[in-house]
């Protein structure tokens, strides 16, 4: 009986561990609802037959200023939608942090370096960034057209907040992506993130 009980438990533990499990490359990605920074409401099946970047930021973080101040970002964005890839940059740093940018500051912080994600979309809650398991600003992500999750992990090999790294380092999002967009597997499917944890509430 004290077995079965055990057994119990731990079932029950893990099927709560599975229903918080992040997101894993080769699986479908999980699927979403939140809001833009303008109020318009954003799905992530809406974009379903396109390839999907998933970039979670925060302005208040070393790592992510370092590759918006330098243009690394906007430029790695640009050439992203420039090849009709649609880029959601997400915020899910909690109301009650001190790095939390209400939507239309974070808006302008971003326009500011001329960035250029297809939306901005807010997740206070925190609800998205758990379901992929998003620990890191920057941690990124693509999603091919079929909605299957192809990449997780850094922007690049160098986990530093020092600019003059970037020249350096290997962009996987590039290269993900230039690969995906060939229809070829992504060579590097899996990276460590590296930067901020995430303000979660």
């Amino acid at each position: 009986m004290k077995l079965l009980r055990r057994t119990l438990i731990a079932t029950a533990a893990l099927i709560a561990l599975g229903a918080q499990a992040a997101a894993t490359v080769g699986q479908p990605a999980p699927d979403f609802t939140l809001k833009d920074a303008t109020g318009k409401t954003v799905r992530l099946s809406d974009f379903k037959g396109k390839h999907v970047v998933l970039e979670w930021t925060n302005p208040g973080c070393p790592f992510v200023r370092k590759h918006y101040d330098s243009g690394n970002m906007p430029a790695t964005q640009k050439d992203a939608t420039g090849q009709n890839v649609v880029w959601l940059a997400v915020n899910s740093t909690e109301k009650a942090s001190s790095d939390y940018l209400e939507p239309a500051k974070l808006t302008a912080w971003l326009t500011e370096r001329k960035a250029v994600p297809t939306a901005v979309l807010m997740d206070e809650e925190g609800t998205v960034g758990k379901s992929y398991g998003a620990r890191t600003t920057p941690h990124l992500y693509i999603v091919n057209p079929q909605g299957v999750l192809v990449y997780a992990g850094g922007i690049d090999s160098i986990p530093s907040a020092r600019p003059a790294d970037i020249e350096k380092a290997t962009n996987y999002v590039k290269v993900g992506l230039s690969e995906a967009l060939a229809g070829k597997p992504i060579s590097a499917a899996t990276t460590q993130p590296d930067g901020c944890s995430i303000k979660y509430k």
